[in-house]
């Protein structure tokens, strides 16, 4: 069965990649750029067909795809090119990419939450003996949990994540009750010892449940979308304040193993495949999110550059050179890949104990 579970994960990688490239092709056939060749999969050509203008291959390694654009990195000279289109048109196609990605996810989570019967949110459910802040200028139980220190609580759950990393120094908290949002700003609520548990905030969280009708199917649907948006964020915060490590990152050997993981740990065979399902849609959306950070070499460098490119012709009539953004490119390429090998080499060692 592990062997299944690996060639899952591998046609799910290269399921993302190539709708990724897909999204780049449609929208620069939409916007009138010249496709030369529109591939699914790499490697070694196994079919090939020649269209008026694009030729739309099948190669051998299930790993993605790639849409070759005219004039991508530099000016052909052809009006139809790449290079020759104005901002908007650049930044559709740069952008669509990620858009697929996000919208793949959102899809997946749609077609499994359409089998829901009730979702669920974070709600204040009781207070540790000895909790000062209950009562109407603070907390108090049925509360809704809304936001946490500037995080939205979209799902069960989040609310525990987010205090998990909170500095203990107090809480911007913001909740529902009887509809009206009540903000807790620089709330003193402080990690303590209550009934004989340390380094507690001394509230209990439980749930509310939303029936699950067709638009509440849709709209937590998109929150759960959303919320691997966030999650994404809310890890770079970590890793960038020292709260998280490399224990905490996983590359494609870590995802490959967690996916076997989850599939293994399923009751039955419908459960694997919903678990490795919604897997797959947190992966998409982390995709979406990361191409369009603005790093050099992924589609958000690359707009990056297009709106520096575009203030500097407002400002001086001139474009960086494109020899400078090769270089970039060239260098946050490189520095990429070799963040990739060091995530990869941890993930092997971390198997391996």
């Amino acid at each position: 069965m592990k062997l299944i579970y690996i060639l899952a994960a591998v046609f799910i990688f290269g399921m993302l990649i190539a709708v990724h490239e897909l999204g780049h092709f449609v929208a620069a056939k939409l916007c009138g750029v010249r496709v030369n060749e529109f591939s699914l999969g790499m490697g070694p050509l196994l079919w090939k067909k020649e269209g008026k203008e694009t030729d739309y291959s099948l190669r051998l390694l299930p790993i993605g795809g790639f849409c070759a654009m005219e004039g991508e990195d530099e000016d052909t000279g052809d009006q139809r090119s790449f290079m020759r289109q104005n901002f908007w048109k650049k930044f559709v196609i740069l952008a669509a990419g990620a858009f697929m990605n996000f919208l793949t996810g959102f899809l997946i989570i749609l077609i499994l939450f359409s089998s829901s019967s009730a979702f669920f949110v974070d709600k204040i459910s009781g207070f540790a003996e000895g909790f000062p802040l209950e009562g109407e200028n603070g907390l108090m139980i049925g509360d809704i949990v809304y936001k946490v220190d500037g995080y939205r609580v979209y799902l069960r759950g989040d609310t525990a994540l987010f205090l998990q990393y909170n500095d203990g120094k107090g809480v911007d908290l913001e909740v529902l009750r009887d509809g009206e949002k009540i903000i807790l700003k620089d709330f003193p609520m402080y990690r303590d010892t209550y009934e004989g548990q340390p380094n507690r905030f001394g509230i209990s969280i439980g749930a509310e449940q939303i029936p699950a009708v067709f638009f509440t199917k849709l709209q937590y649907s998109w929150y759960q979308a959303m919320d691997f948006v966030q999650l994404v964020w809310f890890s770079l915060v970590q890793l960038l304040t020292g709260n998280a490590g490399m224990n905490d990152l996983s590359g494609p050997v870590g995802i490959v193993s967690t996916i076997t993981e989850v599939g293994e740990a399923s009751a039955t065979t419908l459960i694997a495949v919903k678990n490795i399902a919604y897997f797959a849609s947190l992966i998409a959306v982390n995709l979406a999110v990361m191409n369009l950070l603005p790093v050099p070499a992924l589609d958000g460098g690359r707009i990056f550059f297009l709106a520096v490119d575009t203030v500097c012709m407002t400002l001086f009539r001139r474009k960086v050179p494109e020899k400078y953004q090769a270089a970039v490119n060239m260098a946050g390429f490189a520095l990429l890949m070799g963040f990739m090998l060091l995530v990869t080499v941890h993930d092997v060692f971390k198997l391996l104990q």
